[in-house]
């Protein structure tokens, strides 16, 4: 298994800097992850670093808690598109799911994957499952899909809980074969992202990019 192809090679911490940002993109390189996953700050940089390459950038949209308004995102989602994403992961609004208003949820999704999709960009839609009962898991998939969202994942790795193999299974059997599953928050080592990939995931989000592909013990 190249699971390298299925890595994006991630740094969202607040305090990341330049430097941390220009050592995710040469790690990126060397390893041939899919992405390197930054906050939009940084997408320009990553962006410049990566030139030449095959790696993704891929940024996130209403980050880590997915409450800003529809139109916030879109902004968002416009300036990190002119910056050079090929790739946008955006939060759902977690509160709106929690109260069952479906149209907003499915529309906020829809607006980011317009602007997206028109670009030639994917949408990973992070359905935050530690906060989720399991049918709102479901309905979240479902509504992603509806939306026409590329993918679904797991966590933003800043709640309270990150990707587990039942969360996997269970977005899996919801959305189908053809969309994408991203796992993310807690993967660390090779036999925790076999598991997730063994799963139904087809994209794994991890800081921990060098050490599960054996550059590092």
């Amino acid at each position: 298994m190249d699971i390298a192809r299925y890595i994006d090679h991630t740094n969202l911490k607040p305090y990341a800097s330049r430097e941390d940002i220009i050592r995710l993109c040469e790690e990126a390189r060397e390893y041939n992850f899919y992405a390197v996953c930054v906050n939009p700050y940084r997408v320009k940089l990553a962006k410049q670093q990566l030139e030449g390459s095959d790696v993704k950038v891929a940024s996130v949209i209403g980050f880590p808690l997915g409450a800003t308004p529809t139109e916030v995102k879109v902004f968002e989602a416009k300036r990190a598109l002119d910056d050079g994403a090929d790739e946008l992961d955006m939060v759902i609004n977690i509160g709106a799911l929690k109260d069952k208003d479906y149209e907003y949820v499915k529309k906020d999704i829809a607006e980011v994957v317009k602007v997206a999709h028109e670009r030639g960009a994917l949408v990973k839609v992070i359905i935050e499952t530690c906060y989720l009962s399991e049918d709102e898991k479901v309905k979240a998939c479902e509504l992603a899909k509806e939306a026409g969202a590329d993918f679904v994942k797991t966590s933003t790795g800043f709640g309270t809980g990150g990707a587990t193999i039942e969360d996997v299974r269970l977005m899996r059997k919801t959305v189908g074969p053809d969309m994408g599953v991203k796992a993310a928050g807690g993967i660390r080592t090779y036999e925790q992202a076999k598991a997730m990939i063994e799963a139904g995931a087809t994209r794994i989000g991890t800081s921990s990019g060098v050490k599960i592909v054996g550059g590092e013990p």
